[in-house]
């Protein structure tokens, strides 16, 4: 390891990151996802994505610096993510982690069953795998047990996991019964320059209340509608801005239609990424109502735009920001309330910081290029790690996993295994065309000047 650390120009790595959850679906996974793509490729790897197709999106797609976009035919089941039977979609892993010349294969979220499948039949082909955990469960509900119990399966002869905080770590540790010595914690960041403050959009005349988030139970909106009527009737120069769709939205509506709140309540749908900042700089305050969370990047976007942010003490979300950059509330109304109220008094007084200066603050916090070189150390270290061979590897799952769904597992695992002899019988990886790099040692994606970098869109 040291060795790696004082050489790394040396060791350059062909990734594949895989998840159902990427452009042009918009996301804290999808950005991740993007945003550390592009940092490791300006150091040199090459970087290779693979998704499930979106509408008419298939195929292979390049976006910028040359990144390349697999968008694979495979069928969606529930909420973006694709149906599995962990066979049918070895063939065309297969084929990418094959043409591509894949050295570590990188997943992303619990929820993505692309995900899981990557990691699986990777672990098949020899390949080191890495997985990001970008969510928080728990431990008694139906939905729960099931998922950690895949998630087990999944990470248990994975060569290293990493978690976006020290909370999320903890509960992914003890979910899937890892050794946390393999397990890293390496946290989202954003973009600085996609938001920066702007107090000219605000209204002087009133003090504005932000909230950007999926309208669903998870976000905390029943709290939010239990939170509007009381501050507005407190506060007649208030108004609240809410930007994000879901089936909680009928309940902010019922609020805003049973108060006659129209002209202080906006909800402005679905927003595109780059709409983002334009909500932000509108308002004083950042709200985010949360349950669980593991790291919320909505609360750093809104510090970035120089909001002050209140939110939910739950989750990872008090390791983000620092206590004078954001207020923390219990999860309640009463403590969401509370918080506000300080906020709002300390608004009105005139006692908060400037935009500019918490910018300033939040820009050094977090960026990209670091999580990518904590990323590159982590592939660094697994590089020389043994993958587990397909009787030892039967033998951990059964170990881990449990006398039935280790069984099951092994079992599966073993045709996985016999599937792909087939397959290398029927088309040898000799003979299977070899992908021209557009990234990497040999990348032939030309390289543009910097002022035109930014013409070109993620979405190309």
């Amino acid at each position: 390891l040291r060795e790696n650390q004082t050489t790394p120009e040396q060791k350059k790595h062909n990734i594949c990151m895989v998840s159902d959850f990427f452009y042009p679906n918009m996301g804290g996974v999808e950005s991740h996802i993007y945003q550390l793509s592009q940092c490791l490729i300006e150091n040199g790897h090459k970087v290779v994505i693979v998704t499930h197709a979106y509408g008419r999106r298939k195929g292979v797609r390049h976006l910028t610096n040359g990144l390349k976009v697999y968008y694979l035919p495979l069928q969606v089941m529930y909420n973006q993510s694709t149906a599995t039977t962990c066979f049918h979609s070895l063939p065309l892993m297969r084929c990418v982690f094959v043409r591509e010349r894949i050295t570590v294969v990188h997943a992303h979220s619990s929820f993505s069953a692309m995900g899981h499948d990557a990691l699986f039949h990777a672990k098949t082909m020899g390949l080191n795998t890495v997985f990001t955990d970008h969510s928080l469960f728990g431990f008694a509900d139906v939905s729960s047990v099931l998922t950690n119990k895949l998630l087990t399966v999944s990470l248990c002869d994975t060569n290293h996991t990493v978690c976006v905080s020290y909370t999320s770590k903890e509960n992914t540790v003890l979910r899937a019964a890892l050794n946390p010595e393999i397990v890293s914690v390496i946290p989202n960041a954003v973009d600085p320059t996609d938001f920066t403050p702007d107090p000219s959009q605000r209204h002087d005349d009133r003090i504005t209340i932000v909230v950007v988030s999926r309208l669903v139970y998870r976000k905390g909106i029943d709290l939010l509608g239990g939170i509007i009527p009381e501050l507005c009737l407190k506060h007649p120069d208030l108004h609240f801005l809410i930007g994000g769709e879901g089936p909680k939205r009928l309940v902010l509506e019922e609020v805003r239609e049973k108060y006659q709140l129209h002209d202080r309540v906006r909800l402005l749908g679905a927003l595109e990424h780059k709409d983002v900042r334009g909500v932000l700089v509108q308002g004083h305050i950042f709200l985010n109502t949360s349950l669980t969370e593991a790291f919320c990047m909505a609360i750093v976007e809104g510090a970035s735009c120089g909001l002050q942010v209140v939110s939910t003490r739950v989750g990872g979300i008090p390791e983000v920001l620092p206590e004078e950059l954001i207020t923390m509330c219990e999860a309640s109304v009463r403590g969401l309330c509370d918080g506000l109220e300080t906020v709002i008094a300390r608004q009105r007084s005139g006692t908060v910081p400037s935009p500019a200066s918490i910018h300033a603050r939040v820009q050094k916090l977090y960026t990209w290029r670091n999580v990518a070189e904590r990323t590159e150390k982590v592939y660094d270290r697994i590089a020389g790690e043994e993958v587990l061979p397909l009787d030892r590897r039967v033998r951990r799952l059964r170990a881990r996993c449990g006398p039935v769904a280790g069984s099951i597992f092994a079992f599966v695992a073993v045709l996985d295994f016999l599937f792909l002899l087939l397959l290398q019988w029927w088309v040898p990886d000799r003979v299977m065309d070899v992908a021209v790099d557009a990234t990497g040692r040999h990348g032939l994606w030309r390289r543009e000047p910097p002022g035109e970098v930014g013409a070109h869109s993620k979405n190309a």
